[in-house]
Order: C-alpha cells, then structure tokens, then sequence
C-alpha cells in the first residue's frame, strides 16, 4: 500500500528514539497499520548538531512550517516542547487536515482549547498519550476506555524527577539540595530544575487529567500548585517516624455533589501501607477511581526517551488506522463543563507539630481553637518536656479554608511558640 508519511518536529532526546523505533520497528508497524510509515522530514534548529541516533541529512530542515504545510505529509510529530513556535505549527497541521501526535503537556495544558478546535475543524486527530505519564497507557484509558463510566478521582504521582528526589531523601536521609544534585548528575532533573521542583510540570500533567475525566475544559492555571523545596529531611524524617511517607501528588476529584471539582499538586504524606507509597525513583503511578470499575492504578516509567517515544508510537499507530479507515478518533469531550472549585473549598487533612510551653491546659486551648474553626483532631501525642515540648496533630478532614483559619489562629496563640512540619495527608480514607 501507499506510505503514509509522517514528519517529525523536534529530534532532541525523545525525537531521537522516535526515528529509532520507526528504522527497527518499520515492518512490524507497517503490518499493524496496514501501510508503511515513511519520514517525510525531520525540523531541527540546527543542522549540523550531533544526534543521539543517524538521520538521512536529506531528511533534516530549519523550515518546520514548510514540512508540515508539505502536501505528500500525512501525519505530524511534535516533540519539541514549549508554546512557540509549537502551537501554530500544530494548528497549522491540523487545519490543512492533518493527523498530529503531540507530548507537549505545557500547551495543552495552557491552550488545548483552540488545539482541539483546529482539529475538528480540519477533522484530523489530535492524539497526546505521551504528555502525561510516559510509557504509560493512561490517558486513552480514561478517554476511551472509561467512556462508559463516571469518573471520582484520580490521584497519582506524575512527576518523576520529585519523586526520585523525595525517595532519596526517605531511603538516604538525604537534604533536598544533596537529592537534588545526585538526580542532577544521573540526568533525572535538568540544569534549572524549577518546572519540576516547584510543581509546574506536575501541574501542566494535573489540568490535562481532570479534563479527561471530568469532562471540562481546564487549563494549569484552575490548578492549586506547590512544590517540594520546602520539604527539609527532618520533615522526612518525622513522616517516617509516623510510618508515612513523603510524595508529590496530583489530585483531581469531584465534589460531592457533583457539581465542580478540585485538581492540586503538593506534597503529601501517604500512608507507608499505600501503593503509591513504594513508587520508587523516577517512576510514576496514578491511581483512577471510578464508579462501577472502582479503582485502577497506572504504573511505569514516566519519562526518558524511550518510554515516551513508545507512547509517541502507540499514537502513531492509532491515528495511521483512522486515516486508512476514513476514521477519527473521540474528539475533545466537554459536555460536563464542569468548573474547578477554589482550593478553599477542597476537603483534605493536616499534619502539624506545634511547639508550645509544657504546662496544664495548653492542650485544652489548642482543642478550643480548633473547634472554634469546625477542625476535628484525629491523633494528638505530645513530645518533649519543658523547652522542648511538642504537640503533634493530625486533623479529620475538613475544607482547607477552615484548616489554614485553624493554622493562623495557632500562630497567635501565646502558648504556642512555632508550628511547623505543617503537610496535607492523603491515601488513608
């Protein structure tokens, strides 16, 4: 049969492995399209960089908006990241009917909208598997294969450079800078490793999985974002004592009634008992909680070359079969038009370590404030004696408005002289 003929933007780290996985898997791939798949060209920003992987030269260009406007192209790969020039060549693409397999989590997660816009108007498909979790199959999952469910929650870990900080920290006793600096070296984390460590990544990850199982548009910014690099080891030490652990979490949820939901990235302590609490190093896991299929968890590499151009393929693969069969896949779903909720109202608990003066009656001053702001405690133990004495609270749950009004009154509270190891608990309900 006639090729179809791809292009490739981008040929940095996962680009590289694309072109390799379409050289060494060209005859298997061709007999599960049921057509040969063809580079029509690779866009580079510069031509004369050595690559990780050989590329025909006569392959290579500086013209990325020329190869994807090239009428022999039939499907486009975009792997070079950012907003621009990435968004108007993926429009460009899809609005001269094209097929395009995306990784780029940033900008779906700013402007999906007018992503999925340019492709149902040029009816072609809009496929990003590899965006959120690597090698791992989770985001057809929850568009297709959960299509006839009603989706609750989905929490996970989907950052792979904070978890294998956070991990050494646990297992070592490491400081945050020290882990940092060793995922630095085996290249887990970048030179400026701020869109990892401070949550953006994640974040960007957070928006494209509530849209896909809430059915609404929703963009980074509705998310409620914190990083880790305020988690010290002696706060990972005192999770540990407590059997918890420390992870970077994204949480999308609905609300009770249905009517909104929350999506937030920031540390949490997990109970050690909790699946997610051995997702070790660089991997990812993502926990889906549905109505009749109940809960179901993700679990794999969640960056790097390979495991993300698997996924690149995976798509690939689904969109070569719809242009064969005059087909396209599931367009954008928003019918829900759910909102997102502000962080306010989210429904969570709290740890915290209050250093107060040891004598009678501070605890009962304590349990005062926090009935006063509709806090339920849940565990209390104290610590120390004299100057060293210590309260260590676990809240129930309760909106994380009422828990930071609780926070604040503490604070100015006589007897209470720091609170600190304040963390939001999560996986024991």
């Amino acid at each position: 049969m006639k090729p179809l003929r791809v292009a490739l933007l981008g040929c940095g780290v996962v680009g590289s492995q694309v072109i390799r996985l379409l050289h060494e898997q060209a005859d298997d791939l061709a007999a599960r399209v049921g057509a040969p798949l063809e580079l029509a060209g690779v866009a580079v920003r510069r031509l004369g960089r050595k690559r990780d992987v050989e590329v025909d030269p006569a392959l290579l260009t500086t013209d990325a908006e020329s190869l994807v406007a090239r009428d022999d192209v039939d499907i486009v790969i975009e792997v070079i990241g950012g907003i621009e020039p990435a968004r108007g060549l993926i429009v460009s693409a899809l609005s001269r009917g094209k097929s395009v397999v995306t990784a780029n989590k940033a900008l779906l997660a700013e402007d999906g909208a007018t992503l999925h816009e340019a492709a149902r108007a040029g009816k072609g498909d809009l496929y990003f598997e590899a965006s959120v979790a690597g090698a791992i199959p989770l985001l057809r999952p929850l568009r297709e294969s959960l299509a006839g469910d009603h989706v609750k929650r989905v929490l996970g870990i989907v950052n792979g450079t904070t978890n294998y900080i956070l991990d050494k920290m646990d297992s070592t006793g490491a400081s945050f800078n020290d882990a940092l600096e060793e995922a630095q070296a085996l290249g887990y984390a970048e030179a400026d490793p701020t869109a990892d460590i401070e949550g953006f990544d994640a974040a960007a990850k957070a928006a494209i999985l509530a849209g896909l199982a809430f059915h609404s548009r929703v963009t980074a910014a509705a998310v409620h974002r914190e990083g880790i690099t305020e988690i010290t080891a002696t706060d990972v030490a005192s999770a540990k004592a407590m059997g918890y652990v420390i992870k970077l979490l994204a949480i999308c949820a609905r609300s009770d009634d249905g009517r909104s939901f929350g999506v937030r990235v920031h540390p949490a302590m997990i109970p050690r008992t909790h699946p997610l609490a051995g997702v070790r190093e660089a991997y990812n896991a993502v926990f889906v909680e549905a109505e009749s299929a109940g809960q179901l968890m993700f679990y794999g590499k969640g960056a790097g070359g390979a495991p993300t151009a698997s996924a690149v393929l995976g798509d690939l693969v689904a969109v070569a079969r719809n242009r064969l069969a005059g087909t396209r896949g599931p367009e954008e779903s928003t019918y829900a038009d759910l909102s997102a909720h502000p962080m306010g109202e989210t429904v969570t608990r709290l740890h915290m370590a209050l250093d107060v003066a040891d004598k009678p009656g501070v605890l009962a001053r304590v349990a005062e404030l926090f009935a006063k702001h509709d806090v339920s405690i849940q565990t209390v133990r104290q610590e120390g004696h004299g100057d060293d004495a210590q309260l260590v609270i676990v809240t129930h749950r309760a909106t994380d408005a009422a828990l930071t009004a609780t926070l604040e009154g503490l604070r100015e509270l006589d007897i209470v002289r720091a609170v600190t190891g304040v963390m939001r608990v999560e996986g024991d309900d």
